[in-house]
């Protein structure tokens, strides 16, 4: 007999107020047309001084409470055109700004769906009473033209099964952009997976250290023999060069921002159609130290592959790609901690089914150990996890999904060996969470499905997307959960 789980009556909805501003360049919307900025800009330019003035209040005040300082977002989007005008063009600070306005655009992060959360602990737990745990919710909104970003709520779990959301903040933002710190062995590895194997690749190995920066990288592509740089592979070669280095950065948000109020938006070209499904775990290292990790799956629109976040304090965070044989696909979750003094990963290469892959490298996964195949009535399509495996004295347990008939997803469980994680000690025999008659209609029809969950004392808090309309969240005991398992 399955454990009981208690839905809580608390249901997280997309909003369509939690919008960002983004570039908007007319004309551009669909690729194969042209830029009309030219066009733009000389309607702004004979637009007399009191008009410009005009307009540019009037749409301050329209915008200014919706965003962090609006002013500054139409700066920035009027440098991004000003090469259109003449550097002598002598223009007014309104008539830069109101330019700007032109080419700003709003877009509700949430306003198609909202879905896929993970939870951890809150990295401050100050001002908790006792049995309460603050968490940290992450959330995949998705907007117009199906683009995914990764959100956050913040909310207390406990005493018992009490479920608790703080409000959201009324301004949201995207953080700014920064180049990281570059890993030689993450470009090897991406350069192999692509077949990449030339003489530019064989100057970034001898010439590179092991860690660089960008400003180190330019100077190696500028300083390539031109002889080498004229072949035709050679250009390949150094185009993906670069490409990698656009993948990998860091974004960083206003110390006086909220968690609930930033937003992961995709801005690398390996996720510029999405950053779907994070899934987070606090990571505990062998000598203590502590980091919060997600991997999460990052869409092109053509391809997806598994992307990695790091962060301390969901303010800063650093992303990188992943590389490796068994680094394919969607739904990979990193385990809590090393387990024989090596990182280790759930993962679904083949699309369908869930293994175990271990490593040195937290960015490079190559041999990954089946756990786990369709072979049940509700599972028989595809298998995969539901989070990042939580640690129980009786072994890892690991939420997972199947896809059954008329693509209707389920939630089950299972009990993995704590030192060999590629074996699995237990399973639950039927599912442990369906949709429910009130859950089945949504954006995404016929689905139940999380990214992780979150263990507090004996109580299993399960967050879960319902069809892509709303977020739930549900909890069960963790000794009646295991006890239900067949060995």
């Amino acid at each position: 007999m399955n454990p009981r789980v208690t839905r809580s009556l608390l249901r997280l909805r997309p909003d369509p107020r939690r919008v960002i501003t983004k570039l908007f360049v007319p004309g551009e919307e669909v690729p194969e047309h042209e830029s009309r900025s030219a066009a733009v800009i000389r309607r702004v330019m004979a637009l007399d001084e009191d008009t410009v003035c005009a307009a540019l209040e009037r749409t301050v005040r329209l915008f200014a409470g919706r965003h962090r300082d609006v002013r500054v977002t139409f700066a920035d989007n009027f440098a991004s055109v000003s090469h259109r005008l003449a550097e002598d063009a002598g223009l007014s600070e309104p008539r830069r700004l109101l330019i700007g306005a032109y080419f700003t655009h709003e877009y509700s992060v949430e306003g198609a769906a909202l879905c896929n959360p993970s939870m951890v602990a809150h990295p401050d737990q100050s001002g908790t009473a006792p049995g309460q745990l603050r968490f940290v919710l992450s959330v995949r909104g998705i907007g117009e033209g199906h683009l995914s970003s990764i959100g956050f709520r913040t909310g207390l779990a406990g005493p018992g099964g009490a479920l608790t959301v703080d409000p959201q903040p009324g301004i949201i933002s995207t953080g700014l952009h920064r180049d990281s710190i570059y890993e030689k062995s993450l470009f090897q590895g991406k350069l192999a997976d692509r077949g990449h194997h030339d003489e530019v690749s064989a100057v970034l190995d001898r010439w590179l250290p092991a860690k660089f920066t960008g400003a180190e990288l330019d100077e190696l592509l500028a300083g390539l023999h031109p002889k080498l740089v004229a072949r035709q592979a050679a250009h390949r070669t150094v185009e993906l060069i670069r490409w990698i280095a656009a993948c990998n950065y860091t974004t960083e948000f206003a110390e006086d921002s909220v968690v609930s109020g930033r937003v992961l938006w995709p801005i690398g070209p390996s996720e510029r159609h999405g950053m779907e499904d994070a899934r987070f775990v606090l990571f505990t290292d062998d000598d203590g130290d502590q980091t919060y990790y997600a991997t999460y799956t990052a869409y092109d629109g053509v391809d997806v592959e598994p992307q990695l976040l790091q962060t301390n304090d969901f303010r800063t965070f650093r992303v990188s790609q992943t590389t490796g044989s068994a680094a394919r696909n969607k739904g990979m979750a990193l385990f809590p901690r090393r387990i024989g003094g090596r990182f280790a990963a759930l993962s679904r290469g083949d699309g369908e089914s869930t293994a175990v892959t271990t490593t040195d490298d937290i960015r490079t996964w190559n041999d990954p150990r089946p756990v786990a195949v369709p072979a049940r009535d509700w599972d028989l399509v595809q298998v995969g996890n539901c989070g990042s495996p939580i640690e129980t004295p009786e072994g890892w347990l690991v939420l997972t999904h199947g896809v059954g008939p008329m693509r209707l997803y389920s939630m089950g469980a299972m009990l993995l060996d704590l030192d060999e994680p590629w074996k699995v000690l237990a399973t639950l025999p039927e599912p442990l969470l369906v949709p429910s008659s009130t859950e089945r209609d949504g954006y995404v029809p016929n689905v139940v499905y999380s990214c992780g969950g979150l263990l507090h004392d004996d109580t299993l808090v399960i967050p879960y997307g319902a069809s892509d309309a709303t977020i739930g969240l549900a909890t069960t005991s963790v000794r009646a959960l295991i006890d239900a398992m067949e060995r």
